[in-house]
Order: structure tokens, then C-alpha cells, then sequence
């Protein structure tokens, strides 16, 4: 320290405790009293997966979404109904979440009968279809979202095309009962299965009166997409989100990404949301924050393409310009000596909250004040 500062010190002037607590709790005052964001009149709720390690009941789900104020609850799996999916057990549930002010939105797994991921616990591709569609109508969720497969469909025989073309096959056997029903089948963008010009190229084939998509945002970097531009690829066929926010960065082979909390990536979700605000109007946002984990993506290596036959240069540069926004981040561990699936069940509702909290006062999202 120079003779000036000290000199300076000597002569500033001084400021009493109280003085200075005063001013403080004055400085939060007015950072209490910041206005809220404008809210976006955009319904606002979260997807049962992020709060998977609770391995709670529907009717406990729509008691967590009633505690964190939202409007909609989205249950993308059968499991939460514990075996009870009679038209009177469902109707149950139905009113419980009325009474609370809870919409239900409803959905299963694959729907692709050659997809490395299907399961036949529910029957053919269409039993497992027709039984999702009276599901959803039973529950009043006017969409029910199903998934293709995972990024290994990239890599099988006929690659991605061969199973859209089946996909396409089960859905259109379908388009009567949805129509009747009034539910709109919601296919994701699921880890790393389609590029979102892909499932738009779904949509289109198998009829777009009666199909749409459930965007999730976080599997759109697993087709090295930015969510935003896989969003104005989709916007016109969105019936309802799975959304997440994301850490992306460069490594030696490529990239890395890890989902994250709402607000706590690089996704610029200021940008994601006009677009959502102006093209998807009445569609809930769901969150569904999947933590922890980091995923490579090693577009470095020749292999990695083989995936990507048809990748355009324009889409890679834009998940580029995303990747440089992005910093490396930590995977979760729990605290030395605590029990690991306790830890886990406090990281995913605290991540939730964090979220639900981030979209409400920063994003202007939700309808409950």
C-alpha cells in the first residue's frame, strides 16, 4: 500500500456500524423490492423423471406440484399409476389433481417396434399406442408423448430413416382412435435419437393433425443442436416440453455436455423463450432437470460421424457458437460419508426448486402466483 492510500484512509470518513447496517439492510430493501419479471402467461409445472429417485405415486406428484405452485404436471411413464389403469382408478387421480389445480399431462416409452429400446411389457407397438392414447383421455391430458428410441437407432440397419419409416407405420394405425379421443400424439426428441429436422420430417409423414412432439431441450445437444434453433425447427408441432438447461464445452475429442438446474448453463433461454412465447402458444413447460453427469460428444474422432451422415455445416457452427459459451463443470457426488441415495433424492428436488424458482421470477414463466 502506497503513503497516498494510507494517507487517503486517514482522511476518508468514518462510518459507524449502525450507519453501515442501516445502509445495507436499506441496499436489500431494494433489491426485495425489484420488480418481477413480466410474466409470459405461459403454464408453468414439471416432468415426474426429475424427481425419479423419490419414486413417488401420481397422487404424491400432485401434492409436490401443488407445494411448488404449478399449474401442470407432466407424468411421462405408467410406473406412477402403480398398476391401476382402469378408466375408474384413473378418473381418481384425475379429480385429485382438479382439486388442486394441477392439468395432467400423460406419457410411455417407445413406440418403434425395431428400436433398440422397445419393450413388449405393453403389447405390440399398437397395444402399447392404443393403450397411452386411453390413458391420456382418461386423464384429461390432451397430449400423450411417446419416443422413437435412442441415438444407437443411429447405428442400426437402414440407420435413423429405416426407423422413422417405422414409427411412422405404428402412428398412422393409430389416427383414428387419437382423433376420437382428442389426444395428440407427443413424439420426443429422445437421447440422441432424431435431429429435430428429423422428427420434423416425422411429424409431416405420419400427419401433423394428429401427431405433434414433446421438445426437450436437453436431449437437442445430444444431436449437437443449440435448444433454440431445434426449437424454430419444431415450434409449429410443439404440444409439450420437457425442458432443462445445460453446461456445454470443448474438450480434446470434441465436446462435453451435463444438463443442469434452470439458469445454472449456457442456453439462453431469453432467446429460447420468445420464440416458444410467439409459436407455441397455450403449451405448458415442463421441467425436467437430469443432473449429475456429463456426456461426451467426440465429433473429433471419424467414428463419431457415422451417426451423422447428413449433418449440415450450418447446424454443427451453431452448436459450436453454444459450446464456446459453455464452461467444464463438475458431475454430482454426494458428501463424503453421506448415504448415496439419500443424496440423490435431495439433489433432484433441490434442483427442481431451483429451477421452478429461476423460471417463475426470472423467465416470467407459470400462471399461480
Amino acid at each position: 500500500m502506497t503513503n497516498q492510500n494510507l494517507d487517503d484512509r486517514r482522511h476518508a470518513p468514518r462510518v459507524s456500524r449502525r450507519t453501515a447496517m442501516a445502509v445495507g439492510a436499506s441496499l436489500l430493501g431494494s433489491v426485495a423490492a425489484a420488480p418481477p419479471a413480466a410474466r409470459r402467461g405461459i403454464p408453468l409445472g414439471y416432468d415426474n423423471f426429475a424427481v425419479r429417485a423419490m419414486r413417488w405415486n401420481a397422487r404424491q406428484l400432485i401434492d409436490h406440484a401443488e407445494k411448488l405452485r404449478c399449474d401442470s404436471l407432466f407424468i411421462t411413464d405408467f410406473a406412477p399409476f402403480e398398476g391401476r389403469t382402469d378408466a375408474a382408478s384413473l378418473a381418481d387421480i384425475r379429480r385429485y389433481a382438479a382439486d388442486r389445480r394441477v392439468a395432467l399431462a400423460v406419457g410411455s416409452w417407445s413406440i418403434c417396434p425395431t428400436s433398440t429400446t422397445f419393450k413388449n411389457d405393453w403389447g405390440t407397438a399398437e397395444e402399447h399406442l392404443a393403450l397411452g392414447i386411453r390413458i391420456a383421455k382418461d386423464l384429461g391430458s390432451r397430449a400423450l408423448r411417446v419416443i422413437l428410441g435412442s441415438h444407437r437407432d443411429r447405428l442400426t440397419p437402414g440407420g435413423i430413416d429405416a426407423r422413422i419409416a417405422d414409427t411412422v407405420r405404428v402412428l398412422k394405425a393409430c389416427r383414428t382412435r387419437a382423433i376420437d379421443s382428442g389426444v395428440r400424439i407427443a413424439v420426443e426428441n429422445h437421447a440422441g435419437d432424431m435431429h429435430s429436422t428429423e422428427l420434423a420430417r416425422l411429424v409431416e409423414m405420419a400427419g401433423a393433425d394428429f401427431v405433434g412432439v414433446n421438445f426437450d431441450s436437453g436431449n437437442a445437444i445430444w444431436t449437437l443442436e443449440d435448444p433454440a434453433a431445434a426449437l424454430s425447427n419444431l415450434a409449429a408441432h410443439v404440444a409439450t416440453t420437457s425442458l432443462r438447461d445445460a453446461q456445454v464445452w470443448t474438450d480434446a475429442r470434441g465436446a462435453v455436455f451435463q444438463w443442469t438446474a434452470m439458469g445454472e448453463g449456457c442456453i439462453d433461454f431469453g432467446d429460447f423463450f420468445e420464440i416458444f412465447g410467439r409459436s407455441c402458444p397455450g403449451v405448458a413447460v415442463h421441467i425436467e432437470t437430469i443432473s449429475g453427469a456429463a456426456k461426451s460428444l467426440p465429433y473429433l474422432e471419424p467414428d463419431f460421424w457415422k451417426a451423422f451422415p447428413s449433418m449440415k455445416a450450418s447446424d454443427f457452427a451453431t452448436f459450436l457458437a453454444l459450446a464456446s459459451r459453455g464452461r467444464a463443470i463438475k458431475p454430482f457426488e454426494p458428501p463424503g460419508g453421506a448415504d448415496r441415495n439419500a443424496a440423490e433424492r435431495q439433489h433432484q428436488l433441490g434442483e427442481l426448486d431451483r429451477s421452478i424458482a429461476y423460471c417463475r421470477d426470472t423467465l416470467g414463466l407459470g400462471l399461480k402466483q
